[in-house]
């Protein structure tokens, strides 16, 4: 920050280094609280529950993608209202975990779509891609904690593998499942299914 305010007299090199150091300032700062996340759900600390309109949550993710990677393809499709009881940031925080690794995780040309619906007494939601999908051999891995499928291509995009890991505490806090629906080379389905109540 001091650099920044002109405490070194600029230079190609400088302002490298410097751009560097920021970028892993912040991709630790989002480590350490992906890890408080993960220690307040080891704790088994009370969910702060309401009614969660489901549909507005997957909507609101869409649009959010769409602010941060204006060029990729995101979309909601076959929707319907769905309400469940559950804590709406943690729920939030599965979708965009969910899209977000689908983005970092897929060629620019891939689409990702979202869908939201419910039968009986379970409430699904569902991510897909159109990317390579996840390789045989680290399907079984996927939700583990610090795993990365590819872990140089995961450290350029600051992925520390904990995403998947957090999605997954998240929705079995909330007395759901995650699924992964896989065909390699046609693309990854993760599909959340929580309680209705």
């Amino acid at each position: 920050e001091l650099y920044r305010r002109g405490g070194s007299p600029p230079g190609p090199e400088l302002d490298e280094t410097m751009s560097r150091i920021e970028n892993e300032a912040a991709r630790m700062g989002l480590l350490v609280e992906d890890l408080l996340v993960l220690a307040a759900l080891d704790e088994e600390r009370p969910l702060r529950r309401s009614q969660v309109d489901l549909l507005a949550v997957a909507a609101d993710t869409v649009r959010d993608a769409h602010v941060r990677s204006p060029h990729r393809t995101v979309s909601l499709t076959d929707f319907e209202p769905v309400t469940v009881s559950g804590d709406e940031h943690r729920l939030r925080q599965v979708t965009t975990n969910l899209v977000t690794n689908a983005l970092q995780h897929t060629p620019t040309d891939a689409r990702v779509t979202l869908r939201v619906s419910a039968s009986e007494n379970v409430a699904m939601l569902e991510v897909s891609d159109t990317g390579p999908g996840v390789p045989p051999e680290h399907a079984p891995h996927i939700f583990e904690r610090l795993y990365r499928a590819d872990p140089h291509r995961a450290r350029s995009h600051g992925g520390a593998g904990l995403g998947l890991a957090i999605a997954n505490s998240i929705v079995k806090a909330h007395g759901g499942r995650i699924e992964l629906a896989n065909t390699p080379g046609s693309g990854a389905t993760f599909r959340v299914l929580l309680p209705l109540t």
